[in-house]
């Protein structure tokens, strides 16, 4: 399984860098290593059916597969919105999250290739990302008004907080619906695992591609190692979610007061050193 991450997450850098622009459509779910793979295109389709998350903590990991870097450059601090809740996006949404760079409708999804090769013609496989982007948005829909327009002024306010405690305090505190709900989804998630990729999408703000990754790879690691077994967060959440399918998972801390900066600060210290790092070789 290690040299599947390793393997993973090598592949989620070359497609960042990869020297034709690829399109990805994301009609559709597109989540966890299916986002990993289509946020490095250079052309990002959605759709109105799209639905795209990272809703790692669900099950006590954390936003990997470059999520940390990816998330982290959406604006404000929804980054840390989505990494903490793993929050749905819709079409619409996606694009006003930079998680996207074009709307286009479902049934015109068939009509990709053709378009492309008709608007490109001769330039064939090396077209800018310009020209494809402006070939794709000549068949796209208007940017529709994105629900989460409505909170992410409270979105910033509460989730710019240094700690997950203090993001719960403050959504208790507002005590609007969308407030309430927010705090509901957050109390079934892994405290620890909240904590980790709160850290994680903060420092990743600071990183190239590369270096998240790598970091990326050593908390991967840590998350089945460091309490190995089942004190495993991520195996309490796999057990829950997906074999015994009984979604009461046990988490350990159970409360987010209870985690500690120790407990979070040692998933962010590599196993190896750097001449060893199995994904020493990105840049």
């Amino acid at each position: 399984m290690s040299s599947d991450f390793t393997e993973e997450y090598a592949l989620n850098h070359l497609i960042h860098g990869y020297a034709k622009p690829l399109v990805a459509l994301m009609d559709g779910i597109c989540m966890g290593g299916g986002m990993g793979i289509s946020q490095g295109a250079a052309v990002r389709v959605v759709t109105p059916h799209s639905k795209l998350a990272m809703p790692e903590t669900h099950i006590g990991l954390f936003p990997d597969v470059g999520g940390g870097w990816f998330l982290a450059r959406c604006p404000g601090s929804l980054g840390e919105y989505l990494a903490l809740t793993g929050h749905v996006l819709q079409g619409g949404e996606a694009l006003a999250a930079g998680l996207a760079d074009v709307l286009l409708p479902a049934e015109s999804l068939a009509q990709v290739v053709p378009a492309l090769a008709q608007e490109l013609g001769p330039l064939g496989s090396e077209a800018t990302t310009q020209a494809v982007r402006e070939a794709l948005q000549a068949m796209a829909l208007p940017q529709p008004a994105a629900r989460l327009d409505t909170h992410r002024s409270a979105i910033d306010r509460h989730f710019s907080l240094p700690t997950v405690p203090a993001i719960l305090d403050s959504l208790e505190a507002e005590g609007s619906d969308w407030a309430r709900q927010t705090v509901e989804v957050l109390h079934h998630r892994s405290p620890l695992m909240m904590a980790v990729s709160l850290e994680q999408v903060r420092r990743a703000r600071q990183m190239s591609l590369a270096e998240d990754l790598r970091m990326e790879r050593d908390m991967v690691r840590h998350c089945f190692h460091l309490r190995p077994g089942l004190a495993s967060e991520t195996v309490e959440g796999i057990r829950a979610l997906a074999v015994d399918k009984d979604h009461s998972p046990r988490w350990n801390p159970a409360h987010s007061g209870e985690v500690t900066d120790e407990m979070v600060q040692a998933f962010f210290r590599s196993p190896w050193p750097a001449v060893a790092h199995p994904l020493r070789h990105l840049d």
